[in-house]
Order: structure tokens, then sequence, then C-alpha cells
């Protein structure tokens, strides 16, 4: 006797049904194709569409480069993100998060690619971070060249998504860095940073529990809500250090202020046996960091390892080019102040310490 099939008489099961939407990524794909178009620079191939993007260094004006690729994500800024309903500014997070490690090797970001991941697409939604992604590579520079938009049903929550970004950037060959002439004597700049930037969140997250207010609520230390205040995007350093490299030559190291603060950061940038010795009275810090050091009565040492503190890059140069290296940077819309100075490190590995660092939680 033959037997149906299981699920026979039922209806039948869509890819739609099974909760991922085609016609949705289509459409979400067409509001993408301007945005990338509006970061094209020199070296783009084509457009969206292909399986993979194209780019021409040649026609990128380089001559013997060193490509240099960069990876992150947002991290758990993201649930800021989602809890307050606010979008739009992640993009740029995800972007600066890529750019700024690669130029700190010297080199120019060139193009990028989002991954974009959700439990079910919601094309506005999905708009506003891709255009955030966008504003992101237009503010570096460098081309927005694909992506992939993943719908999921059963990974992710109701409203709940994530962010992934790659970044490929190059550098003439001879112009690299750090450069190996880092010495003792060579003196470290610092630049602002425009809050939090994306590091430290679930410490954040669990600050702002502890201190009842919703993401809606206004701000305690800045205009507008909490949410929008701890949403501040990532500043972007790449057209200004870029200008400055090529106005000065004298940029020796760079080091982008991320997770691990300042103490993890800035060695990564100094050859073996070099510290950095940095003064904090020297810089100010933005308003956020006194507030989450006082609710969360957060120790110094888990401060400057878990957050910028106020820096989102650091430079160094030597003592007789600093003051045309700050120079050029403000020039370019950057605050920068000397903050301190390479000396010999007690060990073999290169070090950094931040002397007087409660001042910056000091009013």
């Amino acid at each position: 006797m033959k037997r149906d099939a299981p699920g026979h008489n039922l209806p039948p099961l869509t890819y739609k049904a099974a909760g991922v939407d085609i016609d949705a990524g289509d459409a979400l794909v067409e509001h993408i194709k301007p945005l990338a178009r509006s970061t094209n620079r020199p070296g783009v191939m084509g457009g969206l569409g292909g399986f993979g993007g194209l780019f021409d260094l040649k026609a990128a004006g380089f001559h013997d480069p060193i490509l240099v690729s960069g990876t992150d994500g947002v991290g758990t800024k993201l649930r800021v993100a989602i809890e307050a309903g606010i979008p739009d500014t992640v993009g740029i997070d995800l972007v600066a998060m890529c750019v700024n490690d690669i130029v700190v090797q010297g080199a120019d970001p060139l193009f990028f690619l989002d991954y974009y991941a959700t439990g079910h697409l919601e094309v506005e939604i999905g708009r506003r971070i891709v255009a955030g992604i966008a504003e992101g590579c237009r503010r570096a520079g460098c081309a927005l060249v694909g992506g992939e938009t993943a719908e999921m049903p059963g990974m992710y929550a109701e409203g709940d998504y994530d962010l992934a970004g790659f970044a490929v950037g190059a550098a003439e060959r001879e112009h690299l860095l750090p450069r190996p002439d880092i010495a003792p004597g060579d003196i470290v700049l610092g630049l602002s940073s425009s809050g939090t930037h994306s590091n430290g969140y679930s410490l954040v997250r669990r600050i702002v529990a502890r201190s009842g207010l919703t993401y809606a609520a206004p701000s305690p230390f800045s205009s507008g809500s909490l949410g929008e205040a701890l949403l501040e995007p990532t500043r972007i350093y790449v057209k200004q250090l870029l200008a400055a490299i090529r106005a000065t030559g004298a940029i020796k190291g760079l080091a982008h202020i991320t997770g691990g603060g300042l103490p993890g950061n800035v060695p990564r940038c100094l050859p073996d046996g070099l510290r950095a010795r940095l003064d904090a009275r020297r810089w100010t810090a933005p308003p956020v960091f006194s507030w989450l050091r006082e609710v969360g009565n957060v120790p110094t040492d888990d401060m400057l390892q878990t957050f910028n503190c106020g820096l989102g890059m650091v430079v160094v140069t030597t003592a007789a080019d600093a003051a045309r290296v700050a120079q050029a940077l403000r020039d370019s819309g950057e605050t920068v102040a000397e903050i301190g100075v390479i000396e010999p490190a007690p060990t073999a590995e290169a070090d950094c310490v931040v002397e007087h660092a409660d001042s910056l939680w000091q009013s």
C-alpha cells in the first residue's frame, strides 16, 4: 500500500513561511545601492551585485603597495542601540573600528564590506544601519564595495541584529608604520575621543542598570537622552592622520585606543624595551567617564584598561617635530595634547604607564 509522505495533507511550506523574506532582502539592496555609490573613490571597479568587490590599486595611485586589512564589530554597544531604538550611528562605529586600526599602520583604507545579520529583516532598520556604514566610509574616504545581509530566524531574538565589518587598505612599502626608529626622548601626542567609542559596553550597561535610568531618560552628563549620549559614534581619524603623515613625514608610530585602553594599546606601536610615560593631567576626558566612574565606583585601573579615557588615538614623533605634527593635526580639526614621553622600559617588553589618572574624573 502506498503511503502519503509526511506533511502531504498540510499546507505547503515556503522559505518566507520559514522566516526568510527574499523580497525584503532585495528591497534592502535597492536602498543600499545609492548609499554605496556615494562612497566611491578612485580604484573602485563595478558596483554592487557581483560575487565579489573589485578594486584597482594602480588606479588608486599606488606603486609598491602593501595591503593592510582589518576586521571588527561593534560589540555590546549594539545592545544599547537596539534597546534605545537608535540604529543610525552604529554603522559609523563599525567602520571606525576597522579603519582606525588600518591607518595606524600608515595605510589608506580603500574599501569596506559589512555583514548584517538579524532574525527578521526590517527593511527600514536595515537601511538606517547601512546609511550609517556609508557615512562612516565617507568620513574615512573608503568605498563600500559590498556586504552580506543574513536573515536567520531562530538565531536572534525579535528585534536583535549583529554587525561585523572588514576593511582593506594599502600603504607604500616605505611608508609603513610604526617606524623602527622610535627612541627614548620621543614625544607622545594624544587625540581626543568623542566619548566611549565602541569599547567597554558590557560594563557601561551594568552601570546604566545600577543608575536606574532608562536610555530614554535625559543624559546626566550631556544634552539629549542617555541613549543618544552613549551612542555618540566612534571618531574616525583617517583623513586627519593621513594628511599629517603626508604633510610632515614625521609621524613614527600610532596607536588606536580600543579595548585594553592606553596601557594595552600604546605598547603595540613601541619597540621592545621602551615605555610610554603619560601624564593624565595634560588632557581632558569627556564627562561620560566621570559619570561612569562615579556611578559604577569603577577602580582606576579598570577605567584605564576598559575605556579610552578621553584619547582615541596616540601619536609618537620626535621632540623636534612634535609642534609641527600637532599643528598639522589641529589644522585638520583634531584636539591635540602633548601627553608624555618615550623612555627605556624597566623590562624587555614595551610598556605604558599613566600617571595622575585620577585627575581625569575630578571636576
